[in-house]
């Protein structure tokens, strides 16, 4: 897949078929608008062109309300270029930006830069200064610059899949139910960094991921889930996210205490320090809480790591523990 880094990049462009949005998560329902893309550009011999922004609109234009991205932009680069897709316009979105009209932005980058036959857009697409840009004006300006829309239904189970919709449930911690929307377990990847030693101490050491990590880090708890090493090694994981209260820690973290090992070797001989790393969640076994003693934390650890095999083996259904009454 060929990424390009703003229009300037493009250079000549071949007919496309074009479909633009966020696709934060790059979930179900955009992999579902992404095939439609795909498809389309096959049946037409035509490129197949994904246009998303960076950084998100609602971080530019709602500074003061902080939105977390479910996956950086290198993880949403990957995802797209998985879904057979010929190229992605990353276009750096600014206020300046911003203020094109609708007219503009089709014939600034649909039209000149993309050179589109097809767009494919869901019905609620909006675009231009103030949103004012819709499906019918994208029909409109469609017959005037030669290209076809071709409109999405939603699409999702019990409700419209959304990135907002995974975003809640990760804030909750339900990884379980984000996965089903995502279509694939949600990541967290960065480089293992060294931490405080306390999990080796206690005979469960952890590969510490730096504070710089890609990927939204879900709610506080403890998580069965799937570590990958650089080399490509897939192992089974309890996975710590939160400030370790027992200790009166500050700072949220990301840990992951790797158990069952194919080869025998246990985690001191297992150097990942420096390497880039990911962990995979795949269901919530309990919330974060403070223990008044090292061994009542020891045996609860014992017990996380049991339940967690018992996911990752399928002996146990991947459903995340329900939230405690407050």
């Amino acid at each position: 897949m060929q990424y390009w880094a703003g229009t300037a990049a493009i250079g000549h462009p071949s007919p496309s078929v074009v479909t633009l949005g966020n696709f934060d998560g790059v979930h179900r329902g955009h992999r579902a608008v992404l095939k439609l893309v795909d498809d389309t550009a096959k049946q037409h011999d035509l490129q197949s062109v994904a246009v998303t922004f960076d950084p998100h609109p609602r971080l530019v234009h709602l500074p003061e309300e902080p939105l977390v991205p479910i996956v950086s932009l290198p993880q949403k680069i990957r995802l797209l270029e998985s879904c057979n897709l010929d190229a992605t316009l990353v276009i750096h979105y600014t206020l300046d930006f911003a203020t094109q009209t609708a007219q503009e932005f089709v014939e600034n980058i649909l039209v000149e830069a993309l050179n589109a036959r097809i767009v494919v857009v869901g019905s609620d697409t909006r675009f231009g200064a103030g949103n004012t840009g819709d499906i019918n004006t994208l029909r409109k300006l469609g017959k005037a610059h030669n290209f076809d829309v071709v409109q999405v239904d939603d699409v999702g189970e019990t409700e419209r899949w959304s990135s907002t919709w995974v975003r809640d449930t990760l804030e909750a911690g339900k990884v379980a139910q984000a996965s089903r929307i995502l279509g694939r377990y949600h990541t967290v990847e960065g480089e293992i960094v060294h931490g405080h030693a306390r999990g080796r101490e206690l005979g469960f050491p952890t590969a510490n991921f730096a504070s710089d990590s890609q990927g939204m880090i879900p709610a506080d708890g403890v998580y069965a889930g799937w570590f990958t090493d650089e080399r490509g090694n897939q192992l089974p994981a309890a996975i710590s996210v939160g400030s370790n209260p027992t200790f009166n820690d500050i700072v949220r973290t990301v840990e992951a205490h790797i158990f069952d090992r194919p080869d025998g070797e246990v985690l001191e001989d297992f150097n990942l320090y420096g390497q880039h790393c990911a962990v995979e969640f795949v269901a919530r076994l309990r919330g974060m809480k403070a223990f008044t003693g090292i061994d009542d934390l020891i045996e609860q650890m014992d017990a996380d790591v049991g339940q967690a095999g018992e996911i990752l083996s399928g002996k146990a259904p991947e459903i995340d523990a329900p939230q405690p009454r407050r």
